[in-house]
């Protein structure tokens, strides 16, 4: 089977483009020939080194690194990433199966779906955020640090000021979803939910457009070892981006009402003002293997209060499967994992209920018997790589069948296209 795997970047540097790489890395050891396509030049991860895997780069650059009056039409419909894509896909050695997409707002642009549909293709694209349907990506409302409750494209949301930067990047967003949404009428597109509240969320949003939806779990690559000791860490740690929205400040807060120290790893426009708290360690952002050995040997949990619905943060089910207890926001998609008091905490997003749970943790034998479960529980059932490959074959599976397409996924997959 002939997959071409879509993305914006090569190396995991986010959420998308972790499990951009290790879905490309899972199919292609699981039989597929995977072409990875990544929009914007730079480096690869060495998980796209397989001889099964074949990368293409179009040499796009990063919207943010574009003049601000060129972005901004480029970020509306950016026909140069259309024409390169268009290209590529017409110089394989063979007609792609199917195409999935994972990113497109970083240098992309909807221009990119007409280019997959002229072609025929199938398409099918993961929802690592909610940029389908909502303009600014995360169905929040920046202005008033909470959901958002509007109707996308409506007109109260075309007027909220709800964007993290300025009204005019909001009018900017607005125009480009209204781009998307002319791309996709009327044209079948097949999605992965990562989480089941996406899946019932983004159903109701997105009712105007011909989407079939699937749930797939996001891959966790973690090897089975021997599990942490959360009773030993001095601190409850924090693993990300350092903004309000994710909820740095409240673990910050929440940790010193509890009477425990606060761990960062990661950066952020809140760096600063963790900085100057009691209480607060930063160690800015750290490569994974170094993330883990900290998080191993420091944390007595790992908290990701949410104050958006973030879709699956891999971060948690990590921590899960390296035996640390998990507070969730039960807003957070990745929150489906945890079961209250078992292997850690969901919670709402605010100090109150953050610092009972993290008052809770401080207790060596609740820590213990919590960290115990999350490494057993994960194990499992755990969401290995090659689950994850089999799991998106099963859904290419369906996505051809029910487009008329050749099926190559029943018996032995090879190079034929």
């Amino acid at each position: 089977m002939q997959i071409v795997v879509l993305a914006e970047f090569a190396v995991a540097s986010g959420g998308a483009e972790k499990v951009a790489v290790e879905s490309a890395r899972g199919l292609a050891e699981a039989g597929a020939d995977v072409t990875y396509i990544q929009a914007i030049a730079g480096p690869a991860d060495p998980l796209l080194d397989h001889p099964r895997i074949r990368r293409i780069c179009l040499g796009t650059t990063d919207i943010w690194q574009r003049p601000a009056h060129k972005a901004a039409l480029n970020g509306l419909w950016d026909s140069e990433a259309a024409i390169r894509l268009g290209a590529a896909l017409d110089g394989l050695p063979a007609r792609p199966d199917l195409v999935h997409l994972h990113q497109w707002t970083r240098s992309l642009s909807p221009s990119v779906f007409p280019v997959l549909f002229s072609r025929g293709l199938p398409v099918v694209t993961t929802l690592h955020d909610y940029f389908l349907a909502c303009p600014n990506g995360v169905y929040y409302r920046f202005d008033r640090a909470e959901p958002c409750t509007l109707r996308p494209l409506s007109a109260a949301c075309v007027a909220a000021p709800c964007d993290g930067r300025s009204r005019l990047h909001k009018l900017v967003r607005v125009g480009r979803s209204v781009s998307l949404r002319a791309a996709l009428r009327r044209r079948r597109l097949d999605v992965i939910h990562v989480c089941d509240a996406s899946l019932s969320r983004m159903g109701g949003l997105m009712r105007n457009l011909a989407l079939h939806h699937h749930r797939v779990d996001n891959p966790v690559r973690v090897a089975n070892g021997p599990p942490a000791e959360p009773a030993r860490g001095d601190a409850i740690a924090y693993v990300g981006r350092l903004t309000r929205e994710k909820g740095a400040d409240l673990v910050a807060e929440a940790a010193r009402a509890a009477g425990l120290p606060a761990l960062f790893i990661g950066a952020g426009p809140l760096e600063d003002s963790l900085r100057d708290r009691p209480g607060i360690e930063l160690l800015g952002w750290q490569a994974p293997e170094a993330v883990w050995r900290i998080l191993h040997g420091r944390a007595r949990a790992i908290a990701a209060p949410s104050r958006w619905y973030e879709t699956g943060p891999l971060t948690i089910y990590e921590a899960l499967a390296n035996g640390i207890p998990v507070v969730a926001s039960d807003r957070s998609g990745a929150s489906e994992a945890v079961r209250d008091g078992v292997n850690g905490f969901s919670v709402p997003p605010e100090e109150a209920a953050l610092t009972r749970a993290f008052a809770a943790l401080g207790e060596d034998a609740t820590a213990a018997r919590l960290g115990a479960a999350a490494h057993a529980r994960y194990w499992a059932a755990p969401m290995t790589l090659s689950d994850h490959a089999a799991a998106l074959l099963c859904v290419y599976d369906r996505i051809l069948t029910a487009q008329g397409s050749r099926r190559e996924i029943n018996g032995p997959l090879n190079s034929a296209a």
